[in-house]
Formats: structure tokens, sequence, C-alpha cells
């Protein structure tokens, strides 16, 4: 190990404070001027169960989780259930300090709380430490937080040990804590951090592990974000001020955050008593002239299906956010998988249309919200946010000048009373809502209340001013003019250039090809196979409603040979570009990964050298690869 990067693990069990002291850590890292990246592990516990935060730390940007780690932090799990080992889930205090052991990488640094974990507890312990070289530092956290505090104060301990041993100037974490934390626990846990810093350097070793944090300098000032706040604050930003929905892992984290800043913006926020009602509320708002969002994850986001089909075809714009995790039915709720993309794409009912974007990264998720919002209201469409837990509750340094675009609270393509005055209009006096011949399938709406606006919406297919027809040539006239829109979309999109990306070099003759939250990982994998002398190149695809064909068959064409990678176990986006393409399954195999985590960018080195180029197997069931049609 060398000075290069810093990956630190905190483990310990759910409700011990694992995320907030992890997050504290980062956030204090980046403000001394270094790259962070986390990745959160968590049970579908409210209290107990093994959970671990990574954070990465280097001087220059870091797109992904690392490949393993270096450093771990176990402070045992205080809400544990059984300790015996003969309990149905195990011994659930040691599992902080047993079940990290195997990703830990040679040379690591291990910090147990000795008040709760012992190791002889694990077998063959010691032994394993000696073959890996592993530097092992038992201290009795809880005693320290003890002494000057509450026992909850051993993660402050915890910490001062990690600045100890990794050489990290304690003024970085005691500035942040004397900004995050109250007076009234301010001076206690500077205080364990003192004793647990001094005590470490005085009765260990800490120049023996081969580890460091290094220094770095940011160009320019920088926010420590996930994906779920990126989306929050592109919805704000983009005016929406009404939100409704009904708490689902992981998509609550959204949710909350725009609960906690509606009320400042004069918005709204609501807690429904399901989905369906949640979905219809949002459509509602909008309806009334508010931009408006709901969303949710898994099942929740199967019930918005009637609502998400009635938005379809009143033409009532409508922006939905679906966080992904693994299924089917509850599945995993905390655990990250890509396997809803075909739900998202194609539920409702009859020929649905919709916008779907996934984004890859936090700043993408902020400017397709944002980019979600103008085409749902200008088009009015329903347009859909597709991510996942991993990006979700990941924590990374963004430039806060990503976040310095203007508000828009324009609602797109309503009409002024003025402008109603010369629209058409039937006999009896309703606006013409839906008029068959528009140029881009849009046909402008009215707002409730204003004058000459009056129409019918309803969930029938329905004549220009809103009453329901069966007639067969206004069914086609109305199908048509609503299909347009997606060709609309598409165009303007790839007039914009849309937002996928190409990452490495142009003249590649090998490819890897992703979509949403993978595309960091996978660009971390490319730049490791060119080191290894490959030659690679990524397409990170996010727009996966209308699907950028020409764009995905030309990248395609410029290669012999690609690896698709995805969190599915079912390849479904390899099978979406199929579809869209009509071929190249004889050019594309699959790498997927479905046990709960997400891929570290040595799976996908691994993938492409051993399985793709050299036709071998894998070493174990980690990932999982497909060959390419033929094979």
């Amino acid at each position: 190990m060398t000075d290069h990067e810093l990956i630190w693990r905190i483990a310990g069990g759910s409700g011990d404070g694992i995320a907030s002291t992890s997050q504290n850590f980062a956030k204090a890292l980046m403000r001394a001027g270094l790259h962070v990246f986390t990745h959160r592990h968590y049970p579908s516990r409210i209290r107990g169960g093994h959970t671990y935060t990574e954070v990465r730390v280097s001087a220059d940007p870091v797109k992904s989780r690392g490949d393993g780690y270096n450093f771990l932090l176990a402070l045992g799990d205080s809400f544990a259930r059984n300790p015996s080992e003969g309990a149905y889930y195990g011994n659930e205090e040691i599992k902080p300090l047993s079940e990290n052991l195997d990703e830990l990488n040679e040379g690591g640094v291990i910090v147990y709380d000795s008040g709760l974990l012992d190791a002889d507890e694990i077998e063959n312990f010691d032994e394993r430490v000696e073959a890996n070289d592993w530097h092992v530092f038992d201290i009795n956290l809880r005693e320290i937080a003890r002494e000057h505090g509450r026992e909850v104060m051993r993660n402050t301990a915890g910490v001062a040990v990690t600045c100890a041993i990794a050489n990290i100037e304690p003024d970085v974490i005691k500035s942040l804590m004397s900004d995050a934390m109250p007076e009234k626990i301010l001076e206690p846990n500077l205080t364990v951090f003192d004793d647990a810093y001094e005590m470490v350097q005085a009765e260990f070793d800490i120049d023996a592990p081969d580890i460091s944090v290094p220094e770095g300098e940011h160009d320019e000032e920088q926010v420590l974000l996930s994906g779920s706040d990126a989306i929050a604050y592109g919805a704000i930003d983009e005016g929406c001020r009404f939100i409704a929905g009904y708490p689902m892992t992981p998509w609550t984290e959204v949710f909350v955050i725009m609960s906690q800043n509606l009320p400042e913006l004069g918005g709204i926020s609501e807690q429904v008593e399901d989905e369906i009602a949640a979905a219809a509320l949002a459509m509602g708002a909008s309806h009334a002239g508010v931009k408006a969002m709901s969303g949710s994850s898994g099942g929740g986001f199967s019930l918005m299906s009637e609502p998400l089909g009635l938005a379809e075809i009143t033409e009532t714009p409508l922006v939905l956010v679906e966080a992904m995790r693994a299924g089917p039915s509850t599945g995993m709720p905390t655990k990250p998988e890509q396997s809803d993309m075909e739900h998202v794409l194609y539920t409702s009912q009859g020929d649905s249309h919709r916008i779907v974007f996934a984004p890859g990264n936090s700043a993408e998720a902020y400017y397709q919200t944002r980019k979600a919002f103008k085409i749902a209201y200008e088009y009015q469409i329903p347009s859909i946010v597709l991510y996942d837990q991993k990006l979700g509750g990941e924590l990374t340094n963004v430039p806060a000048s990503v976040f310095d675009e203007a508000p828009n609270p324009d609602l797109g393509s309503v009409l002024t009373e003025a402008e109603l005055a010369d629209a058409p209009h039937d006999d009896s006096g309703k606006y013409q809502r839906f008029q068959h011949d528009t140029e881009n399938g849009v046909s402008p709406r009215s707002l409730p209340g204003q004058k000459g606006g009056r129409y019918l919406a309803t969930g029938n297919e329905h004549m220009p001013a809103g009453h329901i027809s069966e007639d067969p040539d206004n069914r086609i006239a109305q199908m048509n003019r609503r299909m347009q829109k997606v060709e609309s979309i598409r165009a303007e999109l790839d007039a914009d250039n849309g937002f996928n990306t190409v990452y490495g070099p142009e003249d590649a003759d090998l490819a890897l090809i992703t979509f949403g939250s993978q595309q960091g990982t996978v660009e971390e994998a490319a730049d490791a196979l060119n080191e290894n002398g490959h030659s690679v190149k990524v397409l990170g695809v996010s727009e996966l409603m209308p699907f950028p064909k020409d764009e995905v068959k030309s990248f395609l064409d410029s290669v012999d040979e690609a690896l698709v990678v995805e969190m599915t176990a079912s390849a479904q986006f390899r099978g979406l570009v199929q579809k869209e393409l009509g071929g190249y399954g004889d050019k594309m195999s699959s790498l997927l990964k479905y046990n709960g985590n997400p891929f570290e960018p040595a799976d996908i080195v691994e993938g492409f050298e051993t399985a793709l180029l050299e036709g071998e197997e894998l070493p174990d069931n980690r990932t999982k690869f497909v060959p390419k049609v033929g094979e």
C-alpha cells in the first residue's frame, strides 16, 4: 500500500451512527482538498444488523468504490439480536469484524473495539492476519468513550485512531466536529478524540502500516452530496413545488429531502396512504398548474401503473422517480440492482409513451431531473428518472458550479387567456385541448379557471374537446399525434447532444457498454484495461426512452466486440439494445451482477480479460458472464 489513496470502511450495527460518522469523515477530507466517494451497505432493519460504509479518499478524482479496501474500523453491533453462535443469523455482535475480512487488501489495517469484540471468536483470525500482513489494533474504544461521555462517542474515538494511523491532521476532523455538533456534546467528543489520538500514538506502532492519506487541493469549491440530493435539488431548481409519496426504501431519501425543503419555498409535500394516491395527487396538482412529482421503489412503483397510464392519455405533465432495488416482490429492499428497467419502460396499459432517463452520477442526476421536468411540461408526457440504491445513497464531491443553473418555473406549453380566445373551440364552447394536427405532437393545454379554457379530461380515448370517442379515424389521429411527441423529443435530445457519454480512446477496437449508476465504475475499469495494454472505450447510456438508436449503432459499428455491464440477472439492458437496433447480438456479451453488491472495477476487468478475451470461466459466482449469440 502507498499514499495513493485510502479506502476506509467503518462497520457496526444499524443505529450505531455508521452513516453519520462516515458522512462527516468524508466531508472533512473533502474540505481538506481531497476527492471522496462513499459506498453504503446496510440491512433491511431499523436497528441492529451488520452495516458498513466505505469512504474512498484520493488526491485524484474518483468515480466508483475501490477494489477492496485497506482500513477497517470495526465497532461491533450494539443492537445485535442474539450474540450466540448458534443463533439463526449467527453471532451478529461479531459480524462488523468477521464479515469484513474477505475484502480487506493485503497489508491493510484493522482497528476493532475490544470493548465489544473479541477476535478470538473468529476462526483462524491470527493465521489470516499473518498470511495477509494485516496490522491489528485492538483498542477498547467503548471504555474511552464512557470515560469522557457516552458510549456512542466510541465512533469519535475510532475516527481519532484512524487519524493517528493514517496520518490525518486532527484539525481536519475537529474543525468539522465544531461546525456540526452543538456545544453540549462537542466538548466531550473533542476530549474523547484527543484522548484516543494520544493513546494510540503512545501505545502502538502507528508507523508500521504503509498507509496514509494523500495531500490534495481542489480547483474550485466542492459540495458533498448523493444522487438523492441531486435529484431533489434538480426538481426544486426546475420549479417543482408539489410532491406526494409513500415511504419506501430507497426512494424515501428523495421524498424526505423534498419534504424538508418545499415548505420554505411555498410548496407542499403530502405523505399519502399508498402509491396509487401519490401518483394521482401529483397528477392532479400538475393538472391544476403546479410542477409536481412523485416516486417510489419496486412494488410501490408497480401500483403507479394505472395513474401513469392516465397521465399519458390525458397528456398531463408528470415526473416520477423510481429507485430500483433487488426484487422481485420485496426482494432485498436495501440492496442495489437495475432489474426494474423493463418494468419502468413498459408498465401501464396499451401503447404507452413516456420518457426515461437513467443518470450515471450525481451531476447527471441533477441535470437529467431538470430535463425530465422540461420535457414533461413542454410535451405533456410523463418523464421518469430511473436510478438505484447505489446512486441514491453514495456520496461524492461535486463542483458547486454544477448547481449555478438558473431556476425555471416555466410551465411549458400552456396558453394564456389571450391565446385561448383565438384557439379552436367546439360548438358548446369547450376548448379543443386535444387537436389532431400539431407541429410536434403537442396540443397546448389550458389551466382550470382560465377563461375559454374549459375541456374534458378522461381516461377514455377522446375527441379534440375531450368527449369520449371510439371513432376509428379519431383514434388513429390521436395515437399518431401522441406518438409524434416521442419522435420530437428524440430530435430535441439529438440536437442538444443528449446525455449519453463516450469515454476512452476514440479508435479503440473493444468496448464496455452500460447504463445508469455503473457508469463511473465501468470507466475506471476501462482505465485499468487500457493500462494493461488493451484498447477499450466506454458508452454510458442515460437515455433509455426514446432510445438513442443512431448513437448506439454508430458506437457498436466502431468496435469489434463489446461487453455489456449491468446489475440484472436477465441481461435486460443488452436485450433492450438488441431490440432497439434489431441485431448486434453477435457482437455483445454480458457481465451481470445480482448478489446485492454493486460492481467493483476489478470485477469488470476480470470479466473482460478472463471470460471475454480468454474464454475461461470466472473463478467464482460474484458475477456471471453470458456470451454473445452463437457462442
